[in-house]
């Protein structure tokens, strides 16, 4: 379902995001079947991939412009974006039933829950007080579309800013999703 269906902004659409990964998150802690553990991690780690990107080629410039800290606040979230996308990369490369696996879990949980507190309670209350509704659906829509387009898988070597993700995200992205059509990589 679309912001446009829905009536939802940029800020509903994130939150969302945030919920579902959280759940995934904790349904991957309840189970102990491995193959159920892989798929699970790699469907969050795809949607968190996916997400970053979508804020970083869209949110982050919107909270540049019409946040009085927006600079610092971007350059803060850049680095938790870099700090989660190392622990993506190292969960996506332990093995499910091994330590290494629940340590990045619990790594990336840790991460998780830092980033979503800034966002949820100073930075998303910030951007519907000083940005337009109209603006706030519209970038909703960009959201969902750059997330159909990004990467599914974490790549931590890449440059973090809206330049890179518009013009090479979208190749990263169809090999990402050709990859994981070829491995049977569970990514919705």
């Amino acid at each position: 379902m679309t912001s446009s269906q829905t009536g939802g902004d940029v800020v509903d659409i994130l939150t969302s995001d945030h919920r579902e990964v959280t759940a995934l998150l904790s349904e991957i802690r309840s189970t102990t079947e491995p193959e159920l553990r892989r798929d699970l991690a790699d469907t969050a780690i795809s949607e968190l991939v996916r997400h970053a990107v979508a804020e970083e080629m869209y949110v982050y410039p919107a909270m540049r412009k019409h946040l009085p800290d927006g600079d610092k606040a971007v350059e803060h979230d850049v680095e938790e974006h870099k700090e989660i996308e190392r622990a993506l990369k190292q969960l996506e490369g332990a093995e499910a039933s091994s330590p290494e696996f629940d340590a990045a879990l619990g790594q990336l949980e840790a991460l998780l829950a830092d980033h979503v507190q800034d966002e949820e309670t100073e930075q998303f209350p910030e951007l519907r007080s000083r940005i337009p509704r109209e603006e706030l659906i519209e970038l909703a829509g960009k959201v969902e579309t750059a997330k159909k387009l990004a990467p599914t898988r974490p790549h931590p070597g890449a440059p973090n800013n809206p330049v890179f993700h518009k013009l090479v995200g979208p190749g990263v992205g169809l090999v990402d999703r050709l990859r994981d059509k070829l491995t049977g990589r569970n990514t919705d």
